[in-house]
């Protein structure tokens, strides 16, 4: 049962700065309590955890624009972020964990604007039939956090040159553009802007919740932990990681997420795999581990999928049945 409600707002815009301030902020969160943290990062694409970057992003665009390059720790697709977005994160423990009632709190905040938001599916927020907010999941151990983006005035043309969407993903969401799929707040309410955002975000929270929320005290820039996780979400090895020298790969959209899979074969074993998906469940990794050290075929790396623990049995089998097909 939630009893407390902390605030936590970041004036810093660097992305490996605040997604490590969002771990450390998690593995603080007390029993009882749930955290809202508020943040912004400048000219950044933020990709999933086991995206492959290369194929999200147009990478050398982006960094010859000076944008940043960052990945979070939840699974999903990759966004930008521009000073014209509002992230947020709930953070609590596992047994406090109510998405519900956390999607309530985006939608109460639009909704004080005279918007009609509306939830759709398990991770976008509609207005008017357009997406203006993507959300992602993480859990580990007792800890859970759900965070994602408020589209407030964000530049859609920069949007479309850095993501790399795939055809097939938009046309799943039936439009033919990253822009036509999304609507800037302030387009359907002129006066909104990221400052009355963040206000009706934090008055939301409490109105949700019951509770008057407190504010957060930020830790110390000289905080060893916080120190260490932000060189962890900076390192070139999180970003990027190595590019795999492949022998095969294939790749399949499914209801549940796209995923394509490249395979390092020498002497008729799978030596290396690697996984990249915009998948939610980031757990989907896994299914790489399970075919290294299998035979180059079919039914054999079929059958290490199947039996790959965490996954659904739907991913399991879908994920099967396209390694059968094509080895």
């Amino acid at each position: 049962m939630i009893t407390k409600l902390t605030v936590y707002e970041t004036s810093g815009t660097d992305p490996d700065a605040n997604l490590a301030l969002e771990e450390y902020l998690l593995l603080r969160t007390e029993p009882g309590e749930c955290i809202l943290y508020l943040w912004q990062n400048a000219h950044t694409v933020v990709i999933g955890k086991n995206q492959n970057c290369w194929k999200e992003c147009n990478v050398s665009i982006l960094e010859s624009e000076g944008g940043h390059l960052a990945r979070r720790l939840s699974g999903g697709g990759a966004v930008y972020h521009d000073l014209g977005n509002l992230n947020f994160t709930f953070l609590v423990r596992k047994e406090d964990y109510d998405l519900t009632r956390q999607l309530l709190v985006l939608a109460e905040a639009v909704r004080s604007f005279g918007l009609p938001a509306e939830v759709s599916g398990r991770n976008d927020l509609l207005c008017g039939g357009r997406k203006f907010s993507g959300n992602a999941f993480y859990e580990s151990g007792a800890f859970c956090y759900h965070h994602g983006t408020l589209l407030v005035d964000v530049d859609t043309e920069r949007m479309e040159r850095y993501l790399t969407v795939s055809r097939e993903k938009l046309q799943a969401k039936g439009v033919d553009s990253v822009r036509a799929r999304v609507t800037n707040l302030k387009e359907l309410c002129p006066s909104l802007d990221v400052p009355s955002m963040k206000l009706a975000m934090r008055e939301a929270f409490a109105r949700v919740y019951g509770v008057q929320a407190q504010e957060g005290v930020l830790p110390g820039k000289n905080d060893a932990e916080l120190a260490a996780l932000q060189a962890k979400y900076d390192s070139w090895e999180w970003k990027y990681g190595r590019k795999l020298p492949f022998t095969d790969a294939f790749s399949r959209r499914f209801p549940w997420g796209g995923v394509e899979l490249r395979l390092f074969v020498s002497g008729g074993i799978i030596q290396e795999a690697a996984l990249y998906s915009d998948a939610l469940d980031i757990r989907i990794g896994g299914a790489a581990e399970a075919l290294k050290g299998c035979r180059y075929e079919g039914a054999a790396a079929a059958e290490a999928v199947r039996a790959c623990g965490g996954l659904s049995e739907q991913v399991r089998e879908d994920l099967a049945e396209l390694i059968r097909e094509r080895l």
